[in-house]
């Protein structure tokens, strides 16, 4: 895992392409996102770490009114784009003025958040009945693709802190799930969570996949040489398409039947 230090850089660094981001990430199964806005009490959806509004439109299209909470005002400002309200702040300290919500979401965030204070802000902010989703989009690919593009990472993108390619995605999985339940047990103001999982495939043109590889934790961070080389070694080991497994982990609880207290 990274240190406390590259780990907030790592953070930080998903704002200085924003387009692309937006442009070249995976957006989420729509049976998970309809499975997740249907067993809501209600539409009125806050989004944890809203970026540039991938999880929050398809969610918007499934009925929701969803505001977003985003600590980098350059990913909010393309979620603005796409009409969506953004209030700049980091979620663990956002004021949320009395406001309260039927659901709370996270995709692909909700590691980026401190997570004892964030559980006890979700809980603030959930009317009673209310639920919280925290999903991620894992790398899946089989064994052959995984230790080929480890390779390729380990020869040539040495700097990089971590890699998922390097580690299995069902530990990583795992890891995500058991952090984020563990965190909304403590509150004591949620019931059991539940892991969710859904499992999909997607088939990329090369230069598709090469051009979302950069938006992936740490890598425009990487020395401009280092990445190019990164690109370039990555597209010598795949043809003209390349079939990426990913599995969306889901981490779901729902706020218990009583008014939220001092947590």
């Amino acid at each position: 895992m990274p240190t406390p230090d590259a780990h907030r850089r790592i953070a930080e660094s998903f704002g200085l392409d924003a387009e692309r981001y937006d442009r070249t990430r995976p957006r989420y199964p729509a049976a998970m996102v309809e499975r997740i806005a249907t067993a809501l009490p209600g539409t009125d959806v806050l989004d944890v770490g809203i970026g540039t509004g991938i999880a929050a439109e398809q969610f918007r299209a499934a009925g929701c009114r969803v505001l977003g909470v985003e600590p980098d005002d350059r990913m909010a400002a393309l979620a603005r784009r796409r009409g969506l309200p953004v209030e700049v702040s980091a979620f663990e300290t956002w004021d949320p003025a009395g406001r309260s919500f039927d659901g709370v979401i996270a995709g692909q965030s909700w590691h980026w958040v401190d997570p004892v204070a964030g559980a006890r802000q979700a809980a603030r902010v959930l009317r009673p009945g209310g639920g919280i989703a925290l999903f991620w989009n894992a790398f899946t690919p089989s064994a052959e693709l995984a230790a080929t593009f480890a390779e390729v990472y380990r020869r040539v993108a040495p700097s990089l802190p971590f890699t998922a390619w390097a580690r299995p995605s069902t530990d990583g999985n795992a890891a995500f799930h058991d952090r984020a339940a563990e965190s909304l047990r403590h509150t004591g103001a949620f019931g059991e969570p539940e892991l969710w999982t859904h499992a999909w495939d997607h088939t990329y043109r090369r230069d598709d996949w090469l051009d979302q590889v950069p938006t992936s934790g740490g890598h425009q961070l990487l020395p401009p040489a280092e990445l190019d080389a990164l690109l370039g070694g990555l597209a010598a080991v795949i043809g003209e398409t390349v079939t990426i497994g990913y599995t969306t982990v889901l981490t779901t609880a729902t706020r218990l039947g009583w008014a939220a207290r001092e947590l």
